[in-house]
């Protein structure tokens, strides 16, 4: 059963950052705002962590001691949606791509500024409440507002939130066609700057997950030069 939001605590922000100073400005700010927060400054307890204590949201770090942010953004991945964010001092447009590509909602460069990172926490959750409770059913997929979740045949799809937005976006608009930035602008809100190839990123993903449920049948639809439709056969 799930708590209301009269009973729930703070969100909790796991920081995953292996550097003293940083850490502890994040944490300070984060706690300042309401958050709750706890650290880790080695990557290779961070799996088992989160297992154990699920957090509400993550900022990881890519560069760690033990285990990178990627290997252990795509090992949360195989049992966790929890948001994720990726804090960079890479600022190569591979990294970004695949950092989006294994499931993380949304990436920071270094250097930052600790305001910037508390909005980007503040947004992340916004968008995840924002939307009134009820569900959506159409062409067999079920759309849970209040638990931002999406089924199909009752097999729940195990989708991040921007997944989760996107795919959302394409069931309630079957045969609509949305370019790229469009789906930026829809899913992200125009509350970050994200290159538009990063939708690319997304959909695979989404393409993928949806191959476990609806095998042997495309449902997202590449629209040459233009971005993307939904269309069930």
């Amino acid at each position: 059963m799930s708590k209301t939001p009269d009973t729930k605590g703070p969100d909790h922000i796991l920081i995953v950052e292996d550097e003293p100073t940083i850490a502890q400005v994040l944490k300070d700010y984060l706690q300042q705002a309401g958050f709750k927060t706890t650290h880790k400054n080695d990557g290779g307890i961070v799996v088992d962590y989160v297992k154990e204590e699920p957090p509400d949201a993550i900022l990881l770090d890519l560069n760690l001691p033990n285990k990178d942010g990627i290997d252990i953004c795509r090992e949360i991945r195989q049992f966790s949606s929890v948001p994720i964010i990726m804090v960079t001092a890479r600022a190569d447009e591979i990294d970004r791509l695949l950092g989006l590509e294994l499931g993380a909602d949304d990436y920071i460069c270094k250097p930052f500024s600790p305001r910037e990172v508390v909005a980007r926490v503040k947004a992340l959750f916004r968008r995840l409440r924002q939307s009134p409770a009820q569900e959506q059913k159409r062409h067999g997929f079920i759309v849970d507002e209040d638990q931002a979740r999406i089924s199909f045949n009752d097999t729940r799809l195990d989708l991040t939130p921007t997944e989760y937005r996107l795919l959302k976006l394409f069931v309630s608009n079957p045969g609509r066609v949305y370019s790229r930035n469009q789906l930026l602008d829809l899913c992200y809100q125009q509350e970050q700057l994200i290159i538009d190839r990063v939708i690319d990123s997304h959909i695979k993903n989404v393409r993928k997950k949806l191959s476990k449920v609806i095998p042997g049948q495309e449902v997202l639809h590449a629209v040459y030069g233009i971005g993307y439709r939904f269309e069930m056969q």
